[in-house]
């Protein structure tokens, strides 16, 4: 293996709002500043000190974090349900990209084989075959 990690994580449809790509994309920017703001605040970038505690700065980053991908993966599905686009191959437009651009080692994704499996406890799993 090339040492290529991946990060990998599985959001819902949300299924109880009717998001549009504009609807989408505005959230999407609303969340990307809140994640901005908390990041700021732990290095003091707003001009005050920090008065809460490293891990309790670092758990609202991760949480705003987790709020940018939710929203993004939300567009995801808005561009799949209602523009055809087929993420997948969308996807490998984006690795492709990146390899262009030097940023992942031409393969790196690929050497990982992995797929979703129903476990034990009633849960989806995935599963990694090299």
């Amino acid at each position: 293996m090339s040492g290529v990690q991946k990060k990998i994580i599985a959001l819902p449809r949300l299924n109880r709002l009717r998001p549009t790509m504009e609807s989408t994309a505005l959230k999407l920017m609303e969340e990307a500043g809140e994640l901005a703001q908390a990041i700021g605040k732990f290095r003091g970038l707003n001009g005050e000190e920090c008065q809460e505690s490293e891990e309790a700065v670092v758990e609202k980053i991760v949480a705003e974090l987790l709020d940018v991908a939710q929203t993004a993966v939300s567009m995801m599905f808005v561009l799949e349900e209602h523009y055809g686009v087929d993420i997948e191959r969308a996807l490998q437009r984006h690795f492709d990209k990146l390899v262009a651009k030097g940023y992942l080692a031409p393969g790196g994704w690929e050497e990982v084989e992995e797929k979703t499996v129903e476990g034990d406890d009633g849960f989806r799993h995935q599963a990694r075959s090299n």
